[in-house]
């Protein structure tokens, strides 16, 4: 009978690696506790108030709308693309839905319903015009921003409609001490990791943006797998563009580009360590980075930091998140 050896116990270095390698969330979710813990002190420090329940509330319910979009957008860099028309695809359902509803409860539905297909076609004409012509998806996806722009620029200048009392519940009701809008938020981050984790579809996608030409040959529909992750971050740019209309009472062109949800959605993905060329990462390392910058945010505005100094320190704590998670890849090998 063969001997059976026992496995080397681990040391903490060894462990800390390997915990590193199995989830691309690993030093992102260290880093927000680190962060959520010392802008305690600091806040606290300098006579503010931080760990209260409406500060948390607060922080939370300003996380929604890009951690919606941001979610949507993991999917793409996922497939090894990335999408820079949900901003102005945010805008476009923000004053659409506003218009269609004007202030009467009886078209809520028609106007949900009229956003989320113009948001489907946005994505399937981004995922078809970069599979199927095959335009690199920085140039097809900002060359629908500029469609939308220039749509919204010849059409609107103001803010135009107006959403029902019964709508704004989604972005001000709760249940207890829970928003509608953070339990919205939880329920689609959690269906989209049993999506990549559970399903055939996660699969595929990872296999397209770890290696496209190599799936195809597998059996993998990649083209399709790219056009449905479109598709789905679109959709997710509409349901923030929703969110946020149903908070303004009324919809404005400015909102998306405002917000930067393009360029902040991709910058919460990347801190969460999904890596940009694609076929690694999850979902939840993006929901740690869309929290980091909410709290990055809350200590700003609590300390009075200029607004371009705002910009600079987000810029150096996104520049220091890629250069770990790449030093920590080559210590990894991979």
């Amino acid at each position: 009978m063969a001997e059976r050896t026992l496995p080397r116990p681990l040391n903490l270095r060894q462990r800390y690696s390997e915990f590193i390698s199995s989830t691309s969330g690993g030093p992102i979710t260290i880093v927000l506790l680190v962060a959520f813990f010392g802008a305690w002190v600091l806040v606290a420090a300098t006579g503010g108030d931080f760990m209260t329940i409406d500060n948390i509330r607060s922080m939370l319910v300003r996380s929604v709308a890009l951690g919606i979009v941001a979610i949507g957008q993991t999917l793409v860099i996922l497939a090894g693309s990335l999408d820079l028309s949900v901003a102005y695809l945010v805008s476009v359902t923000a004053v659409l839905s506003s218009v269609i509803m004007d202030g009467d409860p009886s078209r809520i539905a028609l106007g949900i319903l009229v956003v989320f297909a113009v948001g489907a076609l946005v994505g399937l004409v981004n995922g078809l015009v970069i599979t199927k012509l095959r335009v690199n998806a920085f140039i097809a996806t900002l060359g629908m921003a500029l469609i939308l722009e220039g749509l919204l620029t010849a059409s609107f200048n103001n803010f135009s409609g107006a959403v029902p009392e019964e709508y704004q519940e989604l972005g001000y009701g709760r249940i207890g001490p829970f928003p509608w809008a953070v339990l919205l938020l939880a329920a689609l981050g959690g269906a989209v990791w049993y999506m990549l984790n559970r399903t055939r579809y996660g699969h595929h996608l990872f296999a397209v943006g770890g290696d496209f030409d190599t799936a195809r040959l597998s059996g993998v529909r990649a083209d399709w797998v790219i056009i449905r992750a479109h598709i789905f971050c679109s959709l997710t740019a509409v349901m923030t563009g929703l969110f946020i209309v149903s908070r303004l009472r009324a919809g404005a062109p400015w909102v998306g580009p405002d917000g930067a949800y393009d360029l902040q959605s991709i910058a919460a993905v990347v801190l969460g360590g999904t890596a940009l060329a694609g076929g690694r990462g999850g979902v939840g390392g993006t929901i740690s980075g869309v929290f980091l910058l909410a709290i990055l945010d809350n200590i700003f505005n609590q300390l009075g930091v200029n607004t371009f100094l705002k910009d600079v320190l987000r810029g150096v704590v996104l520049i220091a998140a890629i250069a770990i998670y790449a030093v920590q890849r080559k210590r990894a090998g991979r």
